[in-house]
């Protein structure tokens, strides 16, 4: 409207504000509802015992949904509990790793925080409870800051987590 230019379709004829307006809302609602399907689809997925999405090091999803244990990688998960149970910082780790050129996740180089996460948010090898043979799903949502338009995280109360124990898929005691 401030350039003066007026948008036509063939179906509604001109688009005005309230156009706008109503679109935006049915879109917006749309996603809100999409959401909502796809969370209650992926919590469906870790109560069968499932991926619900994301890789964690030391396994392969498969088509079906299901992980299985990647003995080489396993090995190096394994190595890095027992050197942290030792002392060994997650800093020194991840030198230690690079410098022996063992790759990590995605096949990127590894650094401290891919080892130590955060504990809170349960990201991070060490706080990954996979390797102990249990799924945990549901611990942040993301909201958009309606001052940034960015995604936030916030975790979730322990309350509401979804838990299935798999210990076929434990690769540490």
């Amino acid at each position: 409207s401030f350039n003066q230019v007026r948008i036509v379709t063939k179906d509604q004829g001109e688009i005005t504000k309230m156009h706008v307006a109503m679109l935006g809302m049915v879109a917006e609602q749309f996603i809100s509802d999409l959401r909502t399907k796809t969370r209650r689809g992926q919590r469906g997925r870790i109560e069968a015992g499932r991926s619900a999405g994301g890789l964690a090091f030391g396994y392969t999803v498969l088509p079906d949904g299901d992980r299985v244990i990647e003995e080489v990688e396993a090995e190096t998960v394994r190595r890095i509990f027992r050197d942290y149970a030792a002392g060994v910082g997650p800093r020194e780790l991840a030198a230690s790793l690079n410098s022996e050129r063992i790759p990590g996740p995605g096949g990127r180089p590894w650094k401290d925080t891919t080892i130590r996460g955060q504990r809170e948010r349960g990201t991070g090898l060490l706080n990954n409870e996979l390797y102990v043979g249990r799924l945990v799903w549901g611990r942040t949502e993301y909201r958009k800051n309606p001052s940034t338009g960015k995604r936030v995280a916030r975790t979730i109360h322990q309350s509401e987590l979804v838990i299935k124990e798999r210990p076929d898929l434990r690769i540490v005691s």
